[in-house]
């Protein structure tokens, strides 16, 4: 390690450091994730304005940086799957009602696949305005070599049907799923949490001293779940600064310059879709601006992380404690949003990937025939989509073998490929907390104090969130 690294190294950790006095200072947790974007970005720009792209110091500078950035992104995937159990486990234990969680279910899962069928339209328009096709790219060494790696990954696709994508939800071990080893794991936990909620109320029927010592179980383990993900919570500035310092020190300026039709077509088909979010939210009755104000630390952390996965635990904790969604629904919105009907990943990627690679193949993109079964494919493609960086990758292979189109031309993006990526998983949060946010207002279950209120409303300990009268159980950061 030379002192050019260590330098930089002395930088980033002062900038750390001013961050946690800040915070001590009385800051709030979200103005220091703004200030821990806008600083990473000039930390990394500065890195790479020095040093140039690539060089010795920069990638020796960042394997540091990235231990900060990556600590706190397992520390997150870490809290996924007992958030989940426990979060969706206590939600229907507190179910007045047991059917509001078919209407809760539809409702989230209706929103999900009509956003991401939009988005899929949104996509082929995008790409026929901007008249991008893939014969016009540049394929280098590394563009092939990915080209190549996609086309070796079809065998592992399945086909593509309902029966057999619904049966995947159920889980064959539960344990399996609690590891993830699967891209439905966070839908084999919720399926089995549900299910073991109803055992515990039926069991509360038959024998109610016993169903009241399993549901202060349930509670206890709450309250310390929630506890943790406080903690964990807590160091998404720092995390941040990490994660947004490596991404601008390690973007290849030439090559967005090169595929700058793409980015900026990307990014505009991402802009329309947040607008058709504002829109579903200002016809629910609710103002998109304060939604996006509350919302934007995680969104923040989706665009920097890569991961719609990771993202759960703030997605859950901001629609109680910032918007007032019922925690039933919120649980559900961010666990579903991870694997099913991903607007970005799973419709406007792969529907631009078609409308560009059906010329090669002699296909007009043009064609209604072609658009409808682009759309249809890539709406049906988004259940079980992995919530993880790389699931776009995935949902390309879907639609376009499912299209009988050469899958290899996809890799020829791949320079661009995590810039435009961070922006896919930002959008897909928005798209799962959009639908949790209105599906709880259309069942009549949003605080709307929380929602208008400028700071979160929380309890103020872990004994007042599992005694709270509506069961609320939020997870302040504050």
């Amino acid at each position: 390690m030379n002192l050019a690294v260590l330098a930089n190294i002395a930088v980033f950790v002062l900038a750390l450091v001013w961050l946690y006095r800040r915070r001590s200072g009385g800051a709030s947790v979200s103005s220091n994730v703004l200030i821990a974007v806008l600083l990473g970005s000039a930390l990394g720009a500065a890195l790479q304005g020095a040093y140039g792209f690539g060089t010795p110091v920069v990638n020796g500078t960042m394997t540091w940086v990235g231990v900060v950035g990556g600590i706190y992104v397992r520390l997150l995937q870490m809290i996924i799957a007992p958030l989940v159990l426990v979060s969706i486990l206590s939600a229907v234990t507190k179910l007045n009602d047991t059917r509001s969680l078919g209407k809760i279910s539809a409702g989230v899962l209706g929103l999900l696949i009509t956003t991401t069928a939009i988005a899929s339209i949104i996509g082929i328009a995008v790409t026929n305005v901007f008249g991008l096709r893939a014969e016009g790219l540049v394929r280098g060494a590394r563009e092939l070599e990915k080209g190549a790696s996609m086309e070796a990954r079809l065998p592992e696709l399945p086909a593509i049907n309902i029966p057999s994508l619904l049966q995947s939800f159920v889980p064959t071990n539960i344990f399996a799923d609690l590891a993830g080893t699967r891209s439905t794991s966070v839908m084999g936990v919720v399926v089995f949490a549900a299910m073991l909620g109803f055992a515990v109320l039926t069991l509360r029927k038959d024998n109610r001293e016993l169903g009241d010592r399993v549901l202060k179980g349930i509670e206890t383990f709450q309250a310390l779940i929630l506890r943790l993900v406080r903690m964990v919570l807590r160091l998404t500035p720092y995390g941040v600064l990490a994660l947004m310092t490596r991404v601008v020190a390690t973007s290849n300026v030439n090559d967005i310059l090169n595929l700058g039709g793409f980015v900026v077509a990307s990014y505009v088909g991402l802009a329309l879709i947040l607008l058709v979010h504002a829109g579903i939210i200002t016809v629910a009755g609710l103002s998109p601006v304060r939604f996006y104000q509350k919302i934007w630390p995680v969104l923040t952390f989706a665009f920097t992380s890569r991961s719609s996965a990771a993202a759960i635990p703030l997605s859950v904790e901001t629609q109680v404690s910032r918007l007032g969604v019922a925690p039933a629904i919120a649980n559900f919105a961010a666990s579903f949003g991870a694997t099913i009907g991903q607007n970005a990943c799973a419709g406007l990627y792969p529907s631009m990937l078609a409308v560009m690679i059906a010329p090669s193949v002699g296909i007009d993109p043009m064609s209604l025939s072609f658009l409808a079964s682009v759309v249809a494919v890539a709406t049906i493609g988004s259940i079980g989509i992995a919530g993880v960086g790389g699931g776009a990758t995935f949902a390309a292979l879907v639609v376009l073998s499912s299209l009988n189109l050469p899958v290899a031309l996809a890799g020829l993006l791949i320079s661009v490929e995590p810039l435009i990526d961070m922006g896919r998983t930002a959008i897909n949060v928005s798209g799962s907390m959009t639908a949790g946010t209105v599906t709880s207002r259309w069942l009549g279950q949003t605080d709307m104090a929380v929602f208008s209120a400028d700071e979160p409303i929380a309890p103020t300990s872990d004994e007042d969130v599992v005694a709270s009268p509506a069961g609320r159980p939020a997870v302040p950061v504050a």
